[in-house]
């Protein structure tokens, strides 16, 4: 079998999964701008290929790319790369080589917000009113629907790029006379806490691993803001939320990939919204708390799906699993040293963040679990309390 994955080194775990796939036989030929040997270590050895490409964006010169592993390797089975940003990209190349996954004819449907919208309430599903604006003529008119305050994103977007929440006329012709030529999408803000429904299906649509996170705050609020974050896994998924993500994956065919559905838990109804839906594994680090909860390789999983349909492993979410950004300009009460001493018995994991994330994620990330939900709230109330 011949996977071709996208920029392999990064995000730094990422690799893992191109060593799950090395683990099954599989020729794992990767494409990137870094030269090979700018590659770590630990990349290059599970890989059995790389082509370097001078710029990823040019279609045409991962068409070359692509058409060189052909040629060397024999038809070439999948390609991905996790990525929100390259799942065009990988659609343009699944066209044109006639490989398995989403399609230049279903791509769309899968990150275009206002098409989204439309599939969820086919579904069943409800969903925060939003249309497309073009013109602040247009978002007057849904303005006079739903009143300020309202959220504008790009149609087309990755994470929370360009999302802004806009609170009266002034931001609102600020916002027209500085965005970019890109078409935005407007829908109503809505108050309520983040519930993820995330997971993996297998090659029929199934869903073999599904589990939820509950965030401290939107990745919005954090980016314009500049906030902190923190987000934990649940071990019970409420049943309504799990019936709404049953929903969105069958109205999307979602077959073969990861899944991050996003829903706000309404307090005003008690309902649940859908917010957002995306068909890759949901950001950062969250990929290794699947693990660190469950006490499973997900990434090996994922590997075995792609090969041979095979999901191998029980699972049982053991514990909640939490994520802690820290900011450096923050003037936290608590220093590293402290809380390693307080909580190194509940600590999985923690790192220094990549830079790209940073802003989103923080500077220096921990990972805990425990059994217990209220000591995980109290070990975040530590590490994110403030000097007075």
């Amino acid at each position: 079998m011949n996977v071709i994955f996208l920029s392999p080194h990064f995000p730094p775990n990422w690799f893992l999964f191109c060593a799950a796939l090395q683990r099954l036989g599989v020729n794992v030929l990767g494409i990137g701008e870094t030269p090979y040997e700018m590659l770590p270590f630990h990349v290059r050895q599970v890989l059995t290929d790389y082509f370097r490409v001078d710029y990823m964006e040019d279609y045409q010169q991962v068409l070359r790319a692509t058409a060189y592993f052909t040629y060397h390797y024999g038809k070439i089975d999948r390609i991905d790369s996790h990525n929100e940003h390259w799942l065009d990209l990988e659609a343009h190349i699944r066209t044109d080589f006639n490989m398995a996954g989403p399609k230049l004819d279903t791509i769309d449907g899968m990150k275009l917000k206002s098409l989204m919208k439309h599939k969820l309430l086919a579904a069943g599903v409800p969903v925060a009113k939003g249309t497309r604006v073009k013109t602040i003529k247009e978002a007057r008119r849904f303005l006079e629907e739903v009143g300020y305050p309202v959220v504008v994103k790009p149609d087309k977007g990755v994470g929370a790029s360009f999302t802004y929440k806009l609170e009266n006329e002034q931001q609102l012709e600020k916002f027209f006379a500085e965005k970019p030529p890109v078409d935005f999408f407007m829908e109503e803000f809505v108050v309520g806490t983040i519930n993820t429904f995330d997971g993996l299906t297998d090659r029929d649509g199934k869903p073999v691993f599904y589990t939820s996170h509950v965030m401290s705050d939107g990745i919005m609020e954090v980016v314009n803001e500049d906030k902190h974050v923190a987000y934990y896994s649940q071990r019970e998924i409420p049943e309504d939320l799990q019936e709404m993500g049953f929903k969105a994956l069958k109205a999307f065919d979602v077959r073969e990939r990861f899944f991050h559905f996003e829903f706000f838990l309404v307090p005003t109804i008690n309902r649940w919204v859908a917010l957002e839906v995306n068909i890759r594994p949901p950001g950062g680090f969250t990929m290794d708390m699947f693990n660190y909860a469950c006490d499973i390789d997900m990434y090996q999983q994922w590997a075995n799906i792609l090969v041979n349909n095979q999901f191998t492993t029980d699972y049982f979410r053991k514990y909640h699993c939490c994520y802690v950004g820290r900011k450096k300009k923050i003037p936290y009460a608590h220093p590293h040293e402290q809380v390693m001493a307080k909580y190194r018995s509940i600590m999985a994991e923690h790192i220094v963040m990549p830079e790209l994330f940073r802003r989103a994620m923080g500077d220096y990330a921990y990972m805990i679990r425990s059994p217990e939900l209220d000591v995980i709230k109290e070990a975040t109330a530590y590490m994110h309390a403030v000097q007075a």
